[in-house]
């Protein structure tokens, strides 16, 4: 009798850990950084970590928002004298990073052009290439460095702008902390920036969309295709939504530190799948800046992107181009 019963207790402890623990689906949205947020994962305690999303958001913002007057960024844009944080100290370096490889097509100083043009918070200027020329005088990524935690600039004019790398880095902190938390299965998205971890339930992947470009800065959003993805930052950055039209010309925010002018080529947009969404973010937006040829030269040659490109031909037509690895992960 009492073998029988050790065999009945063996029997139910080996059920017991066969028994995979269900997990619970978590969602919740909000605003931040001027756009939305949602972030989406499974856990099988069904830990809601809202409140502690929004903190992070909100800390984020006390360094590197320039819509918030006492930032970090802000201060160090009036020249206060401020001491740098680490994620501050990051995106510089991510940002310098990027603009050594892209032979300075990715710019973090071009804050002055930015507004110039009208893509600020200042009113546009009217601006001549004796202008451009001048504004270009202050503005460079090698024309600043940090030194013991604070930023030394070779003018005083020159503001740093890291909009085409913070919201990216933004949604990296949120997956580095549900992962701290034992978060295995989410996908977090900030403005449209997109972070994947681990399998749905189904284990089947996420699946995002590359949005169509329209004519219209307020045009219907279309997905031109959409993609599955785990374990990848997801970003898309494009020139057919943020512009304004003058005596019939349309000018795009994408600048080109080279020129100081809005890009005038015909990439319309570019999604780059990399590592971290700080990567993808600032490399979407120095391909826009390289232009077609030249970024997929640039994205043929890194192991570690992938990248889709929607462009106009000479008659005006929309073309794409994928690279071998983000071509099988295309939804069919």
């Amino acid at each position: 009798m009492k073998k029988h019963l050790s065999y009945l207790i063996i029997l139910l402890a080996l059920s017991a850990c066969n028994q995979t623990p269900k997990l619970k689906e978590i969602a919740f949205q909000g605003e931040a950084q001027g756009t939305y947020y949602m972030v989406k994962y499974y856990d099988v305690d069904g830990r809601n970590f809202q409140l502690e999303v929004d903190s992070i958001l909100k800390e984020f913002d006390q360094s590197l928002s320039l819509w918030v007057p006492n930032s970090i960024i802000s201060k160090v844009n009036r020249n206060e004298e401020v001491k740098l944080d680490k994620y501050f100290i990051d995106n510089y370096n991510l940002a310098q990073k990027v603009a050594k490889e892209t032979n300075g097509a990715f710019d973090c100083t071009l804050g002055p052009l930015i507004e110039a043009w009208g893509f600020g918070f200042r009113q546009r200027i009217k601006l001549t290439q004796e202008k451009v020329d001048s504004i270009k005088g202050f503005t460079g990524h090698d024309k600043v460095r940090i030194e013991n935690q604070y930023l030394m600039k070779a003018d005083e004019r020159m503001e740093i702008n890291f909009n085409a790398i913070a919201q990216g880095y933004s949604v990296d902190l949120l997956g580095g902390f549900l992962m701290a938390k034992g978060v295995e299965d989410f996908i977090i998205d900030v403005g449209g920036e997109v972070l994947t971890k681990g399998l749905k339930p189904n284990q089947k992947k996420w699946v995002v969309g590359i949005q169509k470009p329209t004519d219209n800065s307020d045009g219907e959003i279309e997905a031109e295709v959409t993609v599955e993805l785990t374990d990848m930052a997801f970003v898309t950055s494009g020139s057919y939504r943020k512009y304004y039209e003058e005596n019939g010309k349309r000018y795009s925010h994408m600048i080109n530190p080279q020129t100081g002018y809005p890009v005038t080529h015909s990439l319309l947009s570019v999604t780059v799948l990399a590592n971290t969404c700080a990567e993808a973010d600032a490399y979407a937006t120095a391909f826009m800046v390289m232009g077609l040829d030249k970024a997929i030269h640039f994205v043929n040659n890194r192991k570690d992107l992938e990248a889709y490109f929607i462009y106009a031909n000479e008659n005006g037509e929309m073309q794409t181009f994928s690279t071998e690895g983000l071509e099988k992960l295309i939804r069919k």
